[in-house]
């Protein structure tokens, strides 16, 4: 059996969240389209943004799981990253705090998506 290879957060703003995801990952779109977005993460594996259909998305719709960033080095590292999107202005979830497995923060994009930074597993 083949492994995920495509990974979709819902968004009601495709241009706003290209934009933000854009900026916060440092990442190229491997295309635009109006209502889906695509990220090429490593050979084959995508990061998409999708609208869905129309009023499929709504920004009410509950979030149940997160976009995870796990970062090389030491809490210090993890923190580092919190500064820096802080300072692009991200809306924090949870500040930095050290959990079972390791330093972690949460922010939400634009349309309230989680998404953590941790320590490599």
């Amino acid at each position: 059996m083949s492994a995920p290879n495509l990974f979709l957060v819902y968004v009601t703003d495709v241009v706003r969240a290209t934009t933000f995801y854009r900026d916060l990952f440092q990442i190229e779109p491997v295309t635009v389209t109006p209502r889906y977005v695509p990220f090429e993460i490593a050979p084959g594996v995508l990061f998409a943004l999708w609208s869905g259909r129309a009023n499929q998305v709504t920004e009410q719709a509950s979030r149940t799981s997160e976009v995870g960033l796990m970062v090389p080095g030491s809490a210090a590292a993890v923190d580092e990253i919190f500064d820096r999107w802080v300072a692009q202005g991200v809306t924090v979830v949870d500040e930095p705090y050290d959990d079972v497995f390791g330093r972690t923060f949460l922010i939400a994009d634009p349309d309230g998506n989680l998404i953590r930074v941790s320590p490599l597993d």
